[in-house]
């Protein structure tokens, strides 16, 4: 797990039982994430998932005190949808308004790389306003793919309606799963880490002989050159 993503999920869990202050992180982060900055969504939705997950099942994490307030699945679900959504069509009224020029402004240009404007442009081209819905499963350009189809023009209707439905589809969904599966979620990724372990451990032993080898080598090749001189 990435130093930012570690610290999104200390910070949410700071709050387990502070579900005002949760949803107002939530919405924070949803529109930093929707911008291109360090706050992956997934991430954040996967957090607030794990806390309402936490709140509905107290037998295994007790709460600080009987019938303290918690995380609600589908309130936090319905928040992370009009969060997304709503930050979604900000880039792309502000693509719309502003037009190409904004591509010119020294905030966008340290978020965006050609690289990931050339791909935006490919995909825009190829799959025209379905590339709305591309762009809202797709991290990395999300931000710039929303600014390109408000520049372009899309019409309001066809972009309303392609990424609301992909928002709809993507996002109360990871919060569900994570909300109702977290116990196995977790088994898995404790499973999971004992396997990666493992493979460090054989990795490290194998680097380790080799190493071990090549000095041997270079030893015996010495003492070899030692003995012809």
């Amino acid at each position: 797990m990435g130093l930012e993503n570690e610290f999104i999920f200390k910070l949410f869990a700071s709050y387990a039982y502070e579900p005002g202050l949760v949803y107002t992180l939530l919405v924070s982060m949803m529109i930093l994430s929707a911008f291109g900055l360090p706050f992956p969504e997934e991430v954040t939705l996967l957090a607030v998932g794990f806390l309402a997950y936490m709140g509905a099942n107290p037998d295994l994490f007790p709460p600080p005190y009987p019938g303290a307030p918690y995380v609600h699945v589908t309130t936090a679900s319905i928040i992370a949808f009009v969060a997304v959504f709503a930050a979604d069509f900000l880039i792309y009224g502000i693509g719309r308004i502003a037009g190409p020029k904004v591509l010119a402004w020294k905030p966008i240009r340290k978020v965006l790389s050609e690289n990931t404007m050339k791909k935006v442009e490919d995909w825009t081209r190829k799959y025209g306003a379905y590339a709305c819905g591309i762009f809202r499963f797709t991290p990395g350009v999300r931000f710039p793919g929303h600014l390109a189809c408000g520049i372009l023009k899309f019409p309001v209707w066809k972009f309303a309606l392609i990424d609301g439905i992909a928002a709809l589809i993507s996002v109360p969904t990871q919060i569900y799963l994570v909300a109702h599966y977290g116990g196995q979620i977790l088994q898995g990724l404790q499973k999971f880490k004992l396997i990666v372990l493992g493979i460090a451990v054989v990795v490290a032993l194998v680097l380790l002989y080799r190493h071990w080898r090549h000095r041997r080598r270079q030893r015996h090749q010495q003492t070899e050159t030692n003995q012809v001189s």
